[in-house]
């Protein structure tokens, strides 16, 4: 593959690339406020079938793992990457 047929394929993806890391960016910034809303929404929904609060709070902290779990899995994929 010869020098010139790399950059044009650099310059050719760049506006995609762009868009994907903006968007990827934007989905890291509103993810703790959506998991936020969701685990509140979820123990409203349990403490008005008579669930505890206290076990609602509980059975709810699986929202805030899975999205501790998935920065996690993005920050190392690009740890490895830059590596």
């Amino acid at each position: 593959m010869s020098t010139t047929s790399v950059v044009t394929a650099v310059i050719k993806s760049s506006p995609h690339l762009a868009r994907m890391s903006l968007s990827l960016f934007w989905m890291y910034l509103t993810l703790g406020r959506r998991v936020s809303k969701t685990r509140r929404a979820f123990e409203k929904q349990l403490i008005q079938r008579g669930v505890s609060k206290e076990d609602a709070k509980r059975l709810s902290a699986c929202f805030e793992d899975f999205k501790n779990d998935i920065t996690g899995m993005l920050k190392q994929g690009i740890r490895l990457g830059v590596d």
